[in-house]
């Protein structure tokens, strides 16, 4: 993956450019998931409370220690289930996305957030519980929040010591981008959609070849390629299963629904690292 300050290019047929983000992104994401985990824990408290389960004296052990069992298993879960993004995340627009460019892998979710718990919740637990009487240990635990603070600081893609160690990073989610002559022409979703599944069949190869086709058949002679392009639309529509009669009318105008659909598919599949080189991609097929 070749990268700038600023900017992550994944080594794809369709590159993208994804914008690293920045602290304020991440900590208003790291914020809100802190919020809801919490918020979590003391509904439980509370339950217990109202269910006579527990004492007065006991509630702040226990809330720590339900923060800790809901927290771990949300980040790592969140991350799984939604390819590197939590709640906080979702709302921030951003998520964790792999340094090399290839698929989120799940034991780089599970270390990025193992060694959150030792660059965040503990040490912000060492500064909750200081205790003057015991000033070694006070400066030891503020000494290991400023550093923890300034390695994301100090990293040029603010990378915190997590993301180091995994291989991760954590940038703002793209937004498919189609050329922008193809894009103006492109007819609404609404008239031809398309399901995800139906968008599976096809990878970057066919998509440049639609693409070619299309800038073909905007400077040609169309009562020349009408059979061309309604025989390749009859194709496309019998490998992806779509039911919908096409009338040759508008052939045309379904191919540029599907290269817009194809597209911004392709550029979504290749930002979790899946790289899908053709239709053979991932089913061995030799022929159509």
């Amino acid at each position: 993956m070749s990268t700038d300050r600023n900017y992550l290019t994944p080594p794809e047929a369709v590159p993208l450019r994804l914008e690293v983000a920045g602290l304020g992104a991440r900590l208003g994401a790291q914020m809100t998931d802190i919020l809801l985990t919490l918020l979590a824990a003391v509904c439980v408290v509370i339950l217990l409370s109202l269910l006579g389960a527990t004492s007065p004296r006991a509630l702040q052990a226990i809330v720590i220690l339900l923060f800790f069992l809901i927290r771990v298993p949300y980040y790592v879960l969140a991350e799984l289930a939604w390819n590197g993004q939590t709640l906080g995340k979702r709302l921030m627009g951003i998520r964790v996305v792999s340094h090399d460019g290839g698929s989120l892998q799940v034991h780089a979710i599970v270390l990025r957030n193992m060694v959150k718990e030792a660059e965040v919740f503990l040490p912000a637990t060492l500064v909750l519980m200081l205790d003057a009487d015991s000033p070694v240990f006070s400066l030891l635990a503020l000494l290991w929040v400023a550093g923890t603070l300034i390695v994301p600081l100090r990293d040029r893609y603010n990378r915190r010591l997590g993301d180091l160690m995994a291989g991760t990073h954590v940038v703002f989610l793209p937004k498919p981008v189609l050329l922008p002559d193809l894009s103006a022409r492109a007819p609404s979703h609404d008239r031809f959609p398309f399901l995800p599944h139906q968008l599976d069949h096809y990878g970057a190869y066919e998509l440049q070849t639609l693409e070619k086709l299309l800038r073909a058949q905007a400077h040609g002679s169309p009562d020349h390629q009408a059979a061309t392009r309604d025989d390749i639309v009859q194709r496309i529509r019998r490998k992806i299963g779509y039911a919908d009669p096409v009338p040759p009318a508008d052939s045309q105008a379904f191919l540029q629904a599907f290269y817009n659909a194809q597209r911004a598919h392709l550029e979504q599949r290749q930002l979790f690292g899946d790289r899908r080189a053709d239709k053979f991609h991932a089913s061995g097929e030799t022929s159509e």
